[in-house]
């Protein structure tokens, strides 16, 4: 699947709204974060739910360490890899979790209890206050929704970068799903949503790319 199309897409099932595991549906998960091990929970019907996908590593591996303080966002969070390793590694900052399938909502809230020390906001994309802005964005995008829905998503949540000199999105896309082509249309979109932008290639491992987007 590319983005370079309009085909419309089908709905992938685990990006939109599955009720909550129950408990006898949690599975138990040994993972890394922030250099350290950590027991988490994952369920079916979550994007990657036997542990932290390909595309998710190269952003852990290849991003710049969070700064210690300010307001970040784990852009579709899944069951929380993204939005554990900031917290964990800046535990000054507020960092936001936000995703449409509820069921990621309530593993990540788990945890995030499960971790400790890891303070994150989890919640809904429309219940997050239109004013806030961040100084940091992760996000393994849904690539697989559509080039639409990807592109109103996208447009949504990068104008809300805030003024920071340092402040940027990171996005990792695979190659072979459009990531270049991805890179060139917000070169070309956001400028007319949030000014002078700059867009471009931190990294590329394992088939792929990671994407800086910072205001110019």
């Amino acid at each position: 699947m590319s983005t370079d199309d309009d085909t419309p897409q089908q709905p992938v099932d685990h990006y939109f709204s599955a009720r909550p595991a129950s408990a006898d549906a949690l599975r138990p998960l040994t993972v890394r974060l922030a250099g350290r091990d950590h027991e988490v929970v994952t369920a079916a019907g979550i994007f990657s739910p036997d542990g932290i996908d390909k595309g998710t590593r190269v952003l852990l591996e290849h991003a710049p360490a969070p700064p210690a303080q300010g307001r970040f966002l784990d852009l579709g969070c899944g069951w929380g890899p993204l939005a554990l390793t900031l917290a964990l590694e800046s535990p000054d900052a507020r960092v936001h979790a936000v995703d449409v399938n509820e069921r990621a909502l309530d593993l990540t809230r788990r945890n995030a209890a499960l971790v400790g020390d890891a303070d994150v906001v989890v919640t809904r994309p429309e219940d997050v206050d239109p004013d806030v802005r961040f100084d940091l964005v992760w996000s393994n995008p849904p690539i697989r929704v559509g080039k639409r829905a990807l592109h109103e998503l996208l447009l949504t949540w990068l104008p809300r970068l805030s003024d920071q000199e340092e402040a940027a999105a990171y996005l990792v896309v695979q190659k072979n799903l459009g990531a270049d082509s991805l890179q060139a249309w917000l070169s070309s979109t956001l400028p007319g949503s949030m000014g002078p932008v700059r867009v471009t290639r931190e990294a590329s491992s394992k088939g792929f790319r990671l994407l800086r987007v910072g205001r110019d």
